[in-house]
């Protein structure tokens, strides 16, 4: 792609986690990173958190992103500890004024506001501006058939992924996602942040809406999908 990279995708914050579930009221994080990232995609920044999240990590999540009870016990951090020092540097990247890019934001930020509260840390009043690369996929390609997943997603972009199910890595290709979304879509993507974070609000919405719709029409007539963003209720 040779469009010129919006000046507010220049420098990203970007974050993931890796847990011990699905649920993101009862999950635990396990691993964590935040980076910032440069235009190029170069990894500027890079932060890395292995924590003991205090509960067994059941098999399938071992599988997933391969840390096991044993390991985390024996080389994470206090969860309490690890959760703030990551509250602690997103609240810091969002004073220097980097927005968080976190795919799929629901989750990750729902799991760690969560996890927050389980532990009696403060998360900062408004944490915005967020940027969802799922979301502003959905919506700028919407008729794209395939997955959506970031391994997919990266894969339709020509990014590489080192190791999937890595924070690291993961937090890193979804940057360098977002990068390719903002120079394919630049036209139309609001040039503010603050624009931007308010739009994505009312695409994940309306994106949701939509799901329900089709989940109702085809399997089950009581389905209901939260299009909260980027925090659901926990």
């Amino acid at each position: 792609m040779t469009a010129q990279l919006p000046l507010w995708a220049s420098d990203l914050a970007v974050f993931d986690t890796e847990t011990t579930g699905v649920d993101t009221s009862r999950a635990r994080i396990v691993s964590a990173t935040v980076a910032l990232i440069g235009a190029g995609g170069e990894v500027a920044e890079r932060y890395d958190w292995l924590l003991d999240p205090g509960v067994e990590i059941p098999a399938a999540a071992v599988q997933v992103h391969g840390v096991s009870t044993d390991i985390a016990r024996a080389s994470g951090i206090a969860a309490a500890v690890g959760v703030q020092q990551i509250v602690d540097r997103l609240r810091e990247m969002i004073e220097r004024g980097f927005p968080i890019v976190a795919y799929n934001a629901p989750y990750d930020l729902t799991l760690l506001a969560a996890e927050a509260a389980r532990h009696g840390v403060t998360l900062p009043a408004e944490l915005s501006p967020v940027i969802d690369p799922l979301v502003l996929d959905k919506q700028l390609d919407r008729y794209r058939k395939g997955k959506r997943t970031l391994e997919a997603v990266a894969a339709h972009y020509g990014v590489e992924i080192g190791n999937a199910h890595d924070a690291g890595d993961d937090a890193i290709a979804a940057g360098r996602v977002l990068q390719c979304i903002a120079r394919k879509y630049a036209d139309v993507i609001p040039e503010e942040l603050d624009e931007l974070h308010s739009a994505q609000v009312a695409w994940a919405a309306s994106q949701a809406a939509s799901f329900q719709d089709y989940m109702r029409r085809v399997r089950d007539p009581s389905f209901v999908a939260d299009g909260s963003w980027p925090i659901r209720r926990f």
